[in-house]
């Protein structure tokens, strides 16, 4: 499923943007569940993820480009589309990395070329992400995001770097074959990425954030030869 915001104060816009939204990932088969905010002091409230932001830029109270500056600052990984009256303000876009801008009034035939072209991005991002399924939700996590990977009792616990834990039922096996070439699987209990590697000694691998994870015996010596390929490849 994908999570969409749309944040506009004009009702009749965000209710525009969320049709042809709603439209377009039914055509390409994609479950998707849209919220609208009419203000962005509304919108930084909303703590759950988000996919794609629709986000208009001149509004009162908070406007569009703060909001978006504030939403980076916490993290926020979604692909952003502004919604302008003025082309000239889409040149400070740059800054909070939007993906595209639509220019009010916004015509289908744009908003179309814009879609297709974030629809192809989002297949691509896929590759880097990975799609968690919990109960009745779903997560893209970023695998840049995952520090190490944990489990306990069936239960897997996937520790980010933004000190958030994501918890789910899985195999370890399973994740394990989903993930890059920069995890490493040092225990039967342990995935990392070795981008957050801090130092290894004593079979114990130092992660950042101060995270001790033990090293098997076993997997001792490969460990060792895997680090130093992944700092040759860097």
């Amino acid at each position: 499923m994908v999570h969409i915001a749309v944040c506009d104060d004009e009702a009749y816009m965000s209710d525009q943007i969320q049709k042809m939204a709603s439209d377009f990932f039914r055509s390409k088969n994609v479950e998707t569940a849209i919220l609208q905010f009419s203000s962005g002091t509304e919108l930084l409230k909303y703590k759950k993820p988000i996919d794609i932001l629709f986000l208009d830029i001149q509004m009162e109270d908070l406007d569009g480009m703060e909001t978006a500056r504030k939403l980076r600052k916490r993290k926020f990984q979604g692909f952003l589309i502004f919604i302008t009256v003025l082309k000239e303000l889409v040149f400070q876009s740059f800054e909070v990395q939007a993906f595209d801008y639509l220019v009010k009034p916004v015509e289908e035939g744009q908003f179309q070329k814009t879609m297709e072209r974030l629809f192809s991005s989002m297949k691509q991002a896929g590759e880097a992400n990975l799609l968690i399924q919990k109960g009745y939700e779903s997560h893209i996590i970023s695998l840049e995001e995952i520090v190490f990977c944990e489990i306990i009792d069936r239960k897997i616990y996937l520790h980010l770097a933004s000190s958030g834990v994501i918890d789910y039922y899985d195999r370890i096996e399973h994740l394990e074959a989903r993930l890059g070439s920069s995890f490493f699987r040092c225990h039967r209990s342990y995935l990392i990425n070795l981008k957050y590697l801090k130092s290894y000694k004593n079979g114990i691998a130092y992660m950042e954030g101060g995270k001790e994870i033990p090293v098997s015996r076993l997997r001792s010596r490969e460990f060792s030869g895997v680090i130093l390929q992944y700092m040759k490849n860097r």
